[in-house]
């Protein structure tokens, strides 16, 4: 069963596989839309192949473009760190949350206006860049008040003026409402939990307009600024940067160096199951490989077969010893995911994931 890249593949259900792609992905699409942590970087550090894979992917004519729902820094902040680390980009190669933020609130206040800033000088810079007034009082009297992530140093008077204007009923915008971020440290508290920590100061009954990934603002910001034709997001996290290809209609390429794991994976929802699979940005130099439904609900990719039998994922090689694991997983998703349908799918990976190595 051969299939045009990015449609995925159905099995006898009509239910989606991982797709494929007869040449590499770099060449199949004109701009990878790349989320930063966890994909590019991680703890400020290149992830390993990161650098070499979009060198090779840019010098063979596809546009990379850097998008991240983290608003503290800026444009030109990003851009020079991915300079320093290898990967040449100026500012009009980032997209940020704060810039899908600001755009939905220049859509929606009179021009001019003050807008209470909760978080750090990427949410300023963006909010000038349309012509609003960032202001550091609820007093001030604003149009509106936003929140995006301000660093771990924010004091936590601010998140008392953002609670101050929601309660006069100031609309109440965030840039994103991830509930962590990773650091160099570990895990930290995100914007989402700011946002909760006003939410709840406010009364609990008003809910912020959020921009970034995985929602539509994010998406039509990026589009506009990177001028796509035939996008693909590339990123590590299932319930943003997945979920919000999902919701913007386009393809898109889950890698595994960021926090989602093959066990996460093979249980994904519909709107978090990637187009493609790859162990890291190499992915997007080579072609993927088809994943074809046989009967009997058996999977094949590479060299494996992969099948749901008794409550069990059950991966069995077909060729010699060293197989390529990548293909095994991405039998493992097309079994898991026909068995699951629109649902999720509950059956144990223990085994399967251990003859990985995963």
């Amino acid at each position: 069963m051969t299939v045009r890249i990015g449609q995925g593949q159905q099995d006898g259900g009509g239910r989606a596989l991982p797709g494929s792609s007869a040449v590499p992905l770099s060449a199949a699409y004109d701009t990878a839309l790349l989320d930063l942590d966890g994909v590019v970087y991680a703890g400020g550090e290149a992830i390993p192949y990161a650098v070499e894979a979009l060198g090779v992917a840019r010098a063979g004519g596809m546009h990379l473009a850097y998008v991240t729902n983290n608003a503290l820094r800026t444009p030109e902040e990003v851009a020079t760190h991915l300079t320093e680390l290898g990967v040449p980009a100026v500012a009009g190669d980032v997209v940020t949350s704060a810039q899908a933020v600001a755009r939905l609130i220049a859509d929606e206040v009179p021009p001019g206006s003050r807008v209470l800033v909760i978080g750090g000088e990427g949410l300023r810079v963006a909010l000038r860049e349309r012509g609003l007034v960032p202001v550091e009082s609820a007093d001030f009297e604003p149009a509106a008040v936003v929140q995006g992530y301000g660093g771990p140093d924010l004091p936590w008077g601010r998140f008392a003026e953002a609670a101050y204007a929601v309660q006069r009923g100031v609309p109440w915008y965030a840039s994103n409402t991830d509930l962590t971020i990773p650091g160099a440290r570990g895990i930290g508290p995100g914007n989402g939990a700011a946002v909760e920590v006003v939410r709840i100061a406010a009364g609990g009954r008003v809910e912020p307009k959020v921009a970034g990934k995985p929602l539509p603002p994010m998406h039509r910001e990026t589009v506009l600024r990177t001028g796509a034709e035939r996008p693909l997001v590339v990123g590590d996290r299932l319930d943003t940067d997945i979920e919000g290809a999902f919701n913007g209609g386009v393809d898109s390429l889950l890698v595994l160096t960021g926090v989602t794991d093959v066990a996460r994976l093979l249980t994904a929802a519909p709107e978090h199951r990637p187009t493609y699979v790859a162990a890291d940005l190499r992915g997007l130099l080579v072609a993927q490989p088809e994943v074809v439904a046989e009967a009997g609900g058996v999977v094949v990719c590479g060299g494996w077969r992969a099948s749901v039998r008794g409550g069990e994922l059950v991966l069995e090689s077909v060729v010699e010893p060293g197989a390529d694991v990548m293909d095994g997983v991405r039998a493992l998703c097309g079994a898991a995911w026909s068995a699951a349908g629109d649902g999720v799918c509950g059956a144990d990976a223990g085994k399967a994931l251990a003859l990985l190595g995963w």
